[in-house]
């Protein structure tokens, strides 16, 4: 049953519907020989990618809030126009406000090779130029095939400039955190903000392990990390354009016990590796300028990137 009748265009026999999902709002559910893979086009939030024979590679909380103007807790939320707290301290919500709207659904497409594509968007109204006083046109791209492809692409449409951070807040499923690795940030400079920790900046010495609250932004990262999943006999590849840092993320016992829509005992369940420009890495886009943001999240069978954009660019 689709929710509205203005997505029926954008159904693709066989391989992708449009449903009244959770709490009402309308879900992308795809299907195609290489994947299974659900979006609610409330903030443009991929839940769940399931490469064929395989468990699924994200982690959506059993407690999430599926509500207008509420986020959705896991899956691959969209932080945008900034990552982290108010940049400028005026209480406007933490990581930006495009992950709590309903966004446009633009296209859908099957590609050459079997993939499904979605492209989901968002543009400025007097909404959101009450919150952040720019113009711009906002796209997220997704390809359900062999892997899962993101591309978020922002465009500056108004007459000034403006700065931008942002992230792809990607949770990953695991078999048992204390098994993980993230490898990959050997050597890389990060700041840590876990609690107690003071922003303080720090260097990686070899692969991530989380035993404790972990919540750092690394720079100068590499195009390729890893996750290892020891418990799970699991590698999932990401592969990221656009970006120079990543954020690792685990909120361990006492954070997630403190969080209504986790269960106290999540925090096992899941890590969060992130695709961003944020920290010290601040985009400045000029009228008329366009920036993309991408990752590649591959299960180990999966052996080709459709990121072909250098790092940085």
């Amino acid at each position: 049953m689709t929710p509205d009748t203005r997505y029926a265009p954008h159904a693709l026999p066989g391989q992708l519907d449009i449903v009244q999902g959770p709490g009402g709002l309308p879900v992308i559910e795809i299907r195609n020989r290489f994947a299974t893979a659900r979006i609610s086009v409330h903030g443009a939030h991929v839940l769940s990618f399931r490469p064929k024979d395989d468990a699924d590679l994200l982690f959506l909380s059993e407690q999430a809030v599926f509500q207008p103007g509420k986020a959705i807790r896991g899956g691959v939320p969209v932080c945008w126009p900034w990552f982290g707290p108010d940049p400028q301290g005026q209480g406007r919500p933490a990581h930006g406000f495009v992950r709590t709207r309903l966004w446009d659904l633009r296209r859908t497409e099957t590609l050459a090779g079997g993939e499904t594509l979605v492209e989901l968007g968002l543009r400025d109204s007097t909404e959101t130029r009450a919150i952040w006083p720019h113009g711009f046109d906002l796209s997220l791209t997704v390809i359900v095939g062999r892997s899962l492809f993101l591309a978020l692409t922002t465009r500056n449409t108004g007459d000034s400039p403006f700065e931008l951070t942002q992230a792809l807040h990607s949770y990953f499923a695991v078999a048992d955190i204390a098994q993980v690795r993230v490898t990959g940030l050997d050597g890389c400079a990060y700041v840590d903000k876990a609690k107690g920790a003071g922003g303080v900046r720090k260097v990686q010495a070899g692969d991530v392990a989380v035993d404790a609250e972990v919540d750092r932004v690394y720079a100068g990262v590499p195009d390729v990390l890893t996750i290892e999943d020891g418990a799970a006999a699991r590698r999932v590849r990401l592969t990221a354009g656009g970006s120079r840092t990543a954020v690792v993320w685990n909120p361990w016992a006492e954070v997630a016990a403190g969080m209504a829509d986790l269960p106290d005992d999540a925090y096992r369940r899941f890590v969060c590796v992130e695709t961003a420009n944020a920290g010290e890495e601040v985009l400045t886009l000029a009228p008329g300028d366009s920036r993309t943001l991408a990752v590649d999240i591959a299960p180990p069978r999966s052996t080709a990137s459709r990121v072909a954009t250098p790092h940085g660019g």
